[in-house]
């Protein structure tokens, strides 16, 4: 089970569950792979969707290390990814987004 309120989505790659999450750590090493443009501009390529494919490998692979996952950008590009958003491109594009969207949202009120 996933906690969005921690930033977490579900993904699943090659029929086997992983939770991604872009912690402190991942974030730096999606900056670090985005070379050029940083977060924000990420952010609002994924706003305006004028996200690349790179973008969202990128996104998913920080997120999958964020979570534990010890592959790598090759073997990422070689998986099946399915999600609660669906498989294929567009369910890879979902979970990036929900990354990024999870990652930045603002804590839940507390009662």
């Amino acid at each position: 089970m996933v906690n969005p309120f921690a930033g977490e989505v579900a993904l699943v790659i090659d029929g086997q569950r992983h939770v991604a999450k872009l912690t402190l750590g991942a974030l730096a090493e999606l900056e670090a792979a985005l070379e050029a443009g940083g977060l924000v501009d990420l952010i609002e390529r994924f706003e305006a969707g004028r996200f690349t494919a790179r973008d969202v490998l990128a996104l998913i692979l920080a997120g999958l290390r964020g979570g534990g996952w010890q592959g790598s950008a090759e073997d990422l590009a070689r998986v099946e990814i399915g999600s609660e958003f669906g498989g294929g491109l567009v369910g890879a594009a979902r979970v990036a987004a929900a990354l990024l969207a999870r990652a930045f949202a603002p804590p839940p009120e507390e009662a």
